[in-house]
């Protein structure tokens, strides 16, 4: 299959100026909060269910490249005319990308981003803290340290801006609608330390995400992370698992997960699964269907949290493992992205990711405005009532 296919992250919102935002937080979600990446924009995800949502019908390409076509014939913009064909087929999920914007996306797959390398948080007093930076990256090697008050960015006080406004700052984006400087800009950072006060100029520079994060519970087992479905993700948590001590239970984090790429969720799958179908879709009129690949453990307990921020790539892996039999799923419903993305070239360049069909679970369920609903109820007790039910799993094996 040509390109890549993209469960897509967030709502896409009508107009330009904001084409990076449609996607690259639920990419970067997590990181967004502490480091200098795109932030969310459109609606906030929820748990409730859209019980009476439809699927949107499948958006023509060729109608979207001629509207672009045509525009450029007329010497006007084939990237705006392209939007306004999305914009009007009611397709939350379809985008329309100028070249250098569709590069940020295509990167932000990748796992990367544009920034300096720094995690802050809101102090008690309304300042900015540093609370860590990544080592080698801009900041630590221009003199930043944990525990810096950040004052000012570019000479513009901090104090009382939101720490999302902050980074969008340190990103030079300072609106949060995107493209973000390029690497290799500079920021002056104005911070206090222990007294006194300090500048320190960094210089940007194109930085990796981790999306996969793990962490020892009690009793041996492991919590494993995802933020994001990035490229890498799926071998991620396949080598977690075998990192694992032999039996130990596992639970899979996807709460806050905005999806990503389809191919990173069916490997990661393929981590639990001793091959079958993972999902089935239709695109153009065919259907098609992804299996797991290669033998996976399919024997120590496993536990999927999710939330309603859980979406697209990430409701595909838990609707496979639940309708597999493979795991409890804790928490609560999902959100209901189940529609898949696939980029089209315009005649001037850009580019346009167009919602080529919808995906169900490995029973013949439709996730796209329904979601998926957890096999055990939980709200901020989610972690805990999750290793209760991995335990009794493990006293079941």
């Amino acid at each position: 299959m040509p390109g890549h296919v993209t469960l897509r992250l967030r709502p896409r919102r009508f107009g330009r100026g904001a084409a990076l935002t449609l996607v690259f937080a639920g990419v970067l979600a997590t990181a967004a909060a502490t480091d200098s990446l795109p932030r969310q924009g459109g609606s906030a995800p929820h748990d409730a269910p859209a019980a009476e949502a439809r699927p949107a019908p499948s958006l023509d390409a060729g109608a979207v490249t001629d509207a672009a076509r045509r525009a450029v014939a007329r010497g006007q913009s084939g990237t705006d005319a392209a939007e306004q064909v999305v914009s009007r087929s009611g397709d939350r999920w379809s985008a329309v990308y100028d070249k250098s914007e569709y590069e940020e996306f295509t990167q932000a797959l990748d796992g990367t981003y544009t920034g300096v390398g720094v995690g802050a948080r809101r102090t008690a007093d309304g300042l900015v803290q540093i609370t860590r930076t990544e080592r080698g990256g801009p900041a630590a090697r221009a003199g930043v340290r944990p525990g810096d008050v950040l004052r000012a960015v570019d000479g513009r006080p901090v104090a009382g801006l939101p720490v999302t406004r902050v980074m969008g700052l340190l990103r030079g984006d300072p609106q949060g609608a995107g493209p973000v400087a390029p690497p290799g800009s500079t920021v002056v950072l104005g911070l206090d330390r222990a007294g006194h006060r300090l500048s320190r100029t960094v210089r940007r520079a194109r930085l990796a995400v981790a999306s996969v994060s793990v962490a020892p519970l009690p009793g041996g087992a492991r919590r494993v992370a995802v933020d994001s479905f990035t490229r890498g993700t799926g071998a991620q948590v396949r080598q977690a698992v075998r990192d694992a001590p032999p039996g130990a239970g596992i639970v899979l984090d996807l709460r806050g997960n905005g999806g990503g790429l389809v191919s990173e969720a069916v490997t990661a799958a393929s981590g639990f699964l001793d091959g079958g179908l993972v999902a089935t879709y239709g695109m153009n009129g065919r259907q098609h269907a992804l299996y797991a690949k290669g033998r996976g453990d399919t024997e120590r307990p496993l536990v999927v949290l999710v939330d309603g921020g859980t979406m697209s790539a990430a409701e595909l892996l838990t609707g496979a493992l639940q309708d597999r039999g493979r795991a409890v799923v804790v928490g609560s419903r999902t959100f209901g992205k189940g529609s898949i993305q696939m980029p089209t070239t315009l005649p001037d360049g850009s580019v346009a990711e167009l919602t080529v069909g919808h995906y169900r679970t490995p029973a013949g369920r439709a996730v796209d405005g329904r979601g998926i609903t957890p096999d055990v109820a939980a709200g901020g007790d989610a972690e805990r009532r999750a290793l209760t039910v991995l335990g009794g799993l493990g006293d079941g094996a």
